[in-house]
């Protein structure tokens, strides 16, 4: 499957604004939008005005590099998100927190949702005891989700738990450290996406 393959940095100053790509690298001076703070390219510093159709493609490129997924899939998961009852947006950024690869990151079992899905690829994970290596597979309530038994031991996994020791976990999932597994309670509501995404422009940008 295509995948973006470029300076991932690239991505944030687009947006103007972390998106968290390269974990750890971005809670230090040496994010690229820390040090420069301006869009890449040649014009990227001059100013444009955005239109009200540039504000919601952005706002929709966003959430799709948030989340590093390709535009099909995005718009996949749209259809899916209009067809569920509720407010559509809601339940867009419902099922893009339900892939496993982003379930693996929020779990603190990978230190970014690039490297999760690079894990999840090579087959450190299980779901209710079998081995799953496809990031995009959505996690339902009631799931387990853990690392191999025998991932554990390797130093890669070793050292990501490390980093991500005591980072908090949402509520609607459920962690045990010490045999590392986690069960889906339920699937995010809204309150528990800390991302700054307004979704309802993405409705907007998705109905025209």
């Amino acid at each position: 499957m295509a995948r973006y393959t470029g300076a991932v940095c690239r991505l944030c100053r687009r947006e103007g604004q972390k998106l968290y790509l390269k974990g750890e690298r971005c809670y230090t001076d040496k994010c690229a939008v820390v040090r420069r703070n301006y869009a890449p390219g040649q014009h990227g510093q001059s100013r444009k005005k955005l239109s009200e159709y540039g504000i919601q493609l952005r706002e929709k490129q966003k959430a799709r590099r948030y989340y590093g997924v390709l535009e099909s899939q995005f718009e996949k998961y749209f259809e899916m998100a209009s067809k569920r009852k509720g407010i559509t947006g809601e339940n867009l950024l419902q099922i893009l927190e339900s892939r496993l690869d982003n379930v693996v990151y929020r779990l603190g079992f990978a230190t970014s949702r690039a490297e999760a899905r690079q894990l999840v690829r090579h087959g450190h994970f299980t779901v209710n005891g079998k081995k799953v290596n496809i990031p995009s597979y959505l996690v339902s309530p009631g799931e387990v989700i853990a690392i191999r038994e025998k991932s554990r031991g390797l130093e890669k996994i070793k050292s990501i738990l490390a980093q991500t020791d005591g980072k908090p976990v949402p509520k609607w999932l459920d962690l045990n450290r010490d045999t590392l597994e986690a069960k889906v309670v339920n699937l995010a509501a809204r309150e528990d996406i800390d991302l700054p995404i307004q979704e309802h422009l993405i409705v907007e940008y998705y109905s025209k």
